[in-house]
């Protein structure tokens, strides 16, 4: 048996319906029989797990433990993902330091104890935090599949907060937030930034957005927009711009296909 969020609505509506039942329709989620199944082989052979090579070899160990952490996509990349563990952290040319997408660090440093040279031993409760990432970020893709603008503003909720515990320099921050894709993203459209944005220097784009949002939310510090009252206003304007978006694509859609139909009639 399977189980569907329930999204009643887009925009504001549905996510105030989502925020109300979340808690119950999550469960409902991870108990579903895939999500369990794939849950229950990575606790019980986790401890038996002691090289790179060992968790990319299985398949559903590792679509638990990349799913954990967003990178669900790099299933069949193995090679590289066996890279990026055996690699570690420790070294500044290791291939999780260089990538410009720190969900990969983020990875790796989790997995440390497989690096070529283990780093770390792994830590105790790694298999119930992995399981945990997992679960959350699975049910966020079951959101996304009716509407990616509600996945987007679940993944908010989890990815500021993670920052602020993450780094500990605000510029650091910044610099994590926009090499995050999906909180970059975010970010972006909560500010109306043209798409020319990204092609700036990207000491300049910290610069520039760490500006644009002191003059909308009154801060450009990560750990304060992480905070509940100022995390619920930038999600509100989040889903306010996206759908503004959204209608204005719409607009220009149709305002083409009239546009069509009137040089068909000439």
């Amino acid at each position: 048996m399977s189980f569907s969020p329930i999204i009643p609505a887009p925009g504001l509506a549905g996510w105030a319906f989502l925020s109300r039942t979340r808690e119950r329709q999550e469960s409902s989620f991870v108990a579903t029989p895939t999500v369990a199944r794939d849950t229950a082989h990575f606790r019980a052979r986790f401890a038996q797990v002691e090289t790179a090579d060992a968790l990319v070899a299985d398949r559903r160990l590792l679509r638990v433990a990349l799913g954990a952490f967003g990178l669900q996509d790099d299933l069949d990349n193995r090679a590289f993902i066996r890279r990026v563990l055996e690699d570690g952290t420790t070294e500044r040319g290791a291939l999780a330091n260089r990538l410009s997408d720190k969900r990969y660090l983020a990875f790796a440093t989790a997995f440390s104890h497989l690096a070529r040279i283990p780093e770390t031993a792994p830590a105790r409760d790694l298999p119930d935090r992995v399981i945990t990432q997992f679960q959350t970020r699975e049910f966020e893709i079951a959101v996304g599949a009716q509407d990616d603008t509600l996945r987007l503003g679940l993944s908010l909720q989890r990815e500021l907060p993670q920052l602020v515990s993450q780094y500990r320099n605000e510029t650091a921050r910044w610099y994590g937030a926009l090499a995050n894709p999906p909180l970059r993203q975010i970010l972006e459209t909560t500010l109306g930034l043209p798409r020319e944005f990204g092609t700036l220097d990207l000491d300049d784009q910290v610069t520039r957005i760490r500006s644009a949002m002191q003059r909308r939310f009154g801060t450009d510090r990560i750990d304060a927009l992480a905070s509940p009252e100022l995390l619920g206003k930038v999600t509100t304007r989040f889903l306010v711009m996206s759908q503004l978006r959204q209608s204005q694509g719409m607009l220009s859609g149709a305002a083409t296909a009239l546009t069509l139909l009137q040089n068909m009639r000439r």
